[in-house]
């Protein structure tokens, strides 16, 4: 059963703003990323195939002796393409289910179809729920038999010892529209998922106990989690008790830190959830922007509770969170034109900060001392060696490129490049990544090097988040006149780490770089 905080929350319309949020995420979330959703199901609607394959009707009842077996564990997710599915859930009270006016109905071939006939249903309904708070409440009407078999709390409640009779049941905590999903996977196997119901329907889920359906809603969100989803999809998932989930939002926010908490997202999580983040000691921050979020928190918060954003109410409204911001880790520059100007701070802590930075004598503070350490960085380096000969390789304004691809999720912060090889020289440098032609990323910037073979890393401005098994191209242009070391016994694969990278050539490398030889010897990245 949902937790005592979750319902608190919900009371307080905090997880109704964050749905409204959802509603800003990617495209990605809207259309159907694995293989197993394009099968014959229709366009934005997926069919769970029965277990054991995808036999012709009728066969299926053969096999199994005349009944289906439940097929939950092999269930897809699609999400739902509103204009083109006729018959979706949101369309409450539709008789979509072949019944004749004289109470028969059509008789189809499978068990699963003929039960997925009374989905929202008045024929035989035995039980009605009026769904969604007084106001905007829905009239939903089941059969209690087919909601028994598929949960253990609709099964209580029905036939329990201390099942009661009524035949109306009031759920004011559930949205109609995540009701019906529910109810439609428990009827017919079939779940359909949307950005903007899915925390709703998740909820629902963990309150019913249906765990096939919980599990499917999880990984729809770990599927489309984002930087700028990240913070608020971390406490939802600390609400529902989603670890897989949480370690997965952990590992966005510490690799784009400065991303996640300047996100709209981060403006909705709640208190608890603020401290956990602002604990954290491997986000990859500068302190300066940890204020301006948290301030930009404070903010939001005050309106929620419908005070002005004054300093005062801003500090009110931090609590204990204040003393989690690492102030004596800034530069006395960042604290004398950020925290000192911002009027949260008591005359007393801004005194004592200014001495702390200044004097020899240091006063005692109650905010943390040491700087957040933030992500060590890894090197997956694809060269065996790498060479010198006279007049071999130069940058000559051409584009050096190369694709790859990881086994799993990876944040990839940058690249290392080879410089001259005839003493120090600078180089003007244009690094891009793009996935299937799209621009992910792009710097423009400078670097020196040294005259040796070490290579020089050149950073995107903030670490991309790279998908599993996809290939992404990755490329660089410079510009310099001096001879180059070059790269050489190049490997198509190479683990580092956890992580296995996939090398191969890019068509867009125009300067000699591919996967034996060449230019970017190494990807900077964290995982």
């Amino acid at each position: 059963m949902p937790s005592a905080a979750l319902c608190r929350s919900l009371h307080h319309g905090r997880v109704m703003k964050c749905l409204a949020f959802l509603l800003l995420l990617p495209d990605s979330l809207k259309k159907p990323r694995h293989p197993a959703c394009s099968h014959t199901a229709k366009p934005g609607k997926m069919e769970l195939q029965p277990a054991g394959g995808t036999a012709e009707p009728g066969e299926a009842e053969k096999k199994r002796g005349g009944s289906d077996t439940d097929s939950s564990e092999t269930a897809a997710v699609t999400p739902v393409n509103k204009q083109n599915d006729d018959n979706s859930v949101n369309n409450n009270n539709v008789n979509n289910n072949n019944i004749n006016s004289d109470g028969s109905s059509s008789v189809q071939p499978t068990l699963r179809e003929r039960n997925a006939q009374m989905f929202n249903n008045e024929h035989m309904a035995d039980v009605h729920f009026v769904v969604g708070p007084p106001g905007s409440s829905k009239k939903v009407p089941a059969h209690k038999y087919v909601l028994a078999v598929g949960s253990s709390v609709f099964c209580a409640m029905f036939y329990g010892d201390l099942a009661e009779g009524d035949t109306e049941i009031h759920i004011p905590d559930v949205e109609p529209t995540a009701f019906l999903i529910l109810l439609k996977y428990l009827y017919s196997d079939e779940i359909e998922l949307e950005a903007d119901t899915v925390l709703a329907t998740l909820y629902a889920a963990k309150k019913y106990l249906v765990s096939p359906l919980a599990r499917a809603c999880v990984h729809f969100l770990e599927t489309g989690l984002e930087a700028r989803n990240a913070c608020v999809l971390l406490w939802q998932s600390r609400l529902f008790d989603e670890p897989e989930l949480t370690r997965r939002c952990w590992e966005v926010i510490d690799a784009q830190a400065e991303v996640a908490l300047r996100s709209e997202g981060f403006c909705q999580i709640d208190p608890a959830t603020l401290e956990s983040v602002l604990s954290r000691d491997t986000l990859n921050i500068k302190e300066a922007s940890v204020l301006q979020a948290v301030l930009n928190w404070a903010e939001s918060e005050c309106r929620r509770r419908g005070l002005n954003p004054t300093p005062q109410n801003k500090r009110s409204a931090l609590g204990k969170a204040l003393y989690l911001l690492r102030l004596p880790a800034m530069s006395l520059e960042e604290f004398a034109n950020g925290p000192a100007h911002s009027e949260i701070l008591t005359l007393e802590e801004t005194r004592d900060l200014f001495l702390w930075f200044t004097a020899a004598k240091k006063p005692a503070l109650e905010f943390p001392l040491r700087a957040r350490s933030g992500l060590c960085p890894q090197r997956c380096r694809r060269f065996q060696s790498a060479a010198y000969r006279s007049n071999q390789w130069r940058y000559r304004g051409r584009c050096d490129s190369v694709q790859f691809a990881a086994d799993r999720r990876v944040f990839l912060a940058g690249i290392g490049l080879y410089g001259s090889s005839g003493g120090r020289a600078e180089y003007g440098v244009r690094i891009e990544l793009k996935r299937q032609g799209a621009l992910l990323a792009q710097r423009i910037t400078k670097f020196v090097s040294d005259g040796s073979s070490s290579t020089f890393p050149v950073w995107f401005e903030h670490p991309v988040q790279v998908e599993p098994d996809a290939f992404y191209t990755v490329s660089a242009v410079l510009d310099g006149n001096e001879l180059s070391y070059f790269g050489q016994e190049g490997m198509t694969e190479v683990q580092c780490g956890k992580v296995t990278f996939q090398f191969q050539c890019s068509s867009d490398s125009t300067n000699g770089t591919g996967v034996q030889g060449g230019q970017i010897p190494e990807l900077v990245f964290y995982a």
